[in-house]
């Protein structure tokens, strides 16, 4: 997407605050500000596209792998320090030794997503190396440890189909995989009408390998993006962006469907993920001040407080398994990081995907 629809949009998410408050983060929390002479820190740019959306290792701990605005989902070398092309959700971008029908380049991607793809979530089964991919346009698609085109596994859901694939989780147990459809009105490229005329259309789904089955799990959200999976498998959490917070589905036989919210948060949130104690990082896409406080239907005024009260750099949580704020990391400045996507804790690290900037982060957090 490009810069000016995205804070466009941003504007209209903060707006529609007024008309539909939400409420206030659970609790206060102590920040550590970013400032990248505190903490090592590494870019990885990427050349003619943006927007690293969401960040996978594969069973080896290689990676990241992340989709891009022209269609690629690309593999960090780290011995060459340079992205490679890996796989591609369509076949209009399959050839990837020559310029792909118009979608690679240096160009407005947004026009050509829809049909080049839109790889949004990514999440590998680590027994099979397969690489399941949630495309906004696509759907539910696999790819096997090779790369190459997907393939296509689902594209609607109880005769509905699916108009906005999103977050994606695979239970390496079972291998059942976990996604979200954020709207079954809107796509991606109309992603400002979802939350600004209010859709709860989005749905939570699963898909079983072995029956092909998809299976509705949750109606009625309200804009559902990045889901992550429990340590133990008794449930799932669901970031909520046009609510601002993040819900908790129960899959544990003795609570199985029951919906509880589990954390309001500070700002407006994207993916989500589990690292190997438990806990759960959320990235926070931007930041909502005193602006969303503010109980008014006079859009004007909420507009020309937009610059007092908006936040676009980088924000991170911690959760606990209770939902409780362990932790945050916040770039003030922008100087770092800014408008994350997606949070993926390994190894010491912290990797950062960007729905906006040309590059992912890598963000040392310990020894």
């Amino acid at each position: 997407m490009n810069g000016k629809l995205f804070l466009a949009t941003l504007a209209i998410v903060l707006i529609a605050t007024l008309v539909s408050p939400r409420p206030e983060p659970d609790q206060q929390y102590h920040q550590h500000e970013q400032d990248g002479q505190s903490n090592q820190y590494e870019v990885l740019p990427i050349l003619d596209a943006v927007g690293p959306e969401s960040l996978a290792f594969d069973k080896h701990g290689e990676g990241p792998y992340t989709g891009v605005s022209d269609g690629r989902i690309i593999k960090w070398q780290r011995n060459e320090n340079r992205w490679i092309n890996f796989a591609v959700t369509t076949p209009h971008s399959y050839n990837v030794s020559v310029n792909r029908h118009g979608c690679e380049g240096a160009q407005d991607h947004d026009d050509t997503e829809f049909r080049c793809g839109r790889t949004l979530g990514l999440s590998f089964n680590h027994k099979t190396g397969d690489l399941y991919i949630a495309d906004a346009y696509m759907g539910l698609l696999v790819v096997g440890p090779n790369g190459g085109l997907a393939m296509p596994l689902a594209k609607e859901a109880q005769g509905v189909p699916f108009k906005f694939t999103n977050g994606v989780v695979v239970d390496q147990r079972s291998g059942v995989v976990y996604f979200t459809d954020s709207s079954t009105k809107f796509q991606r490229r109309d992603y400002m009408s979802i939350i600004f005329s209010g859709d709860n259309s989005g749905r939570l789904m699963k898909f079983d390998p072995t029956t092909k089955k998809v299976t509705v799990l949750l109606h009625n959200l309200m804009f559902p993006n990045g889901v992550a999976l429990s340590k133990n498998g008794d449930f799932l959490l669901i970031t909520e962006t046009t609510n601002c917070r993040v819900l908790k589905f129960w899959l544990d036989p003795s609570k199985a469907g029951r919906v509880e919210v589990f954390a309001n948060l500070p700002g407006i949130p994207d993916n989500i993920n589990r690292n190997q104690k438990g806990e759960f990082w959320v990235a926070i896409n931007s930041r909502i001040g005193s602006f969303n406080k503010k109980q008014s239907s006079d859009l004007r005024g909420a507009h020309s407080s937009l610059a007092n009260d908006y936040y676009g750099f980088g924000l991170a949580l911690k959760l606990s398994e209770k939902g409780d704020v362990l932790e945050a990391l916040e770039d003030k400045n922008g100087e770092t990081w800014m408008y994350g996507s997606d949070i993926v804790e390994k190894n010491g690290n912290l990797w950062i995907g960007s729905v906006i900037v040309s590059y992912a982060f890598k963000l040392k957090i310990s020894k």
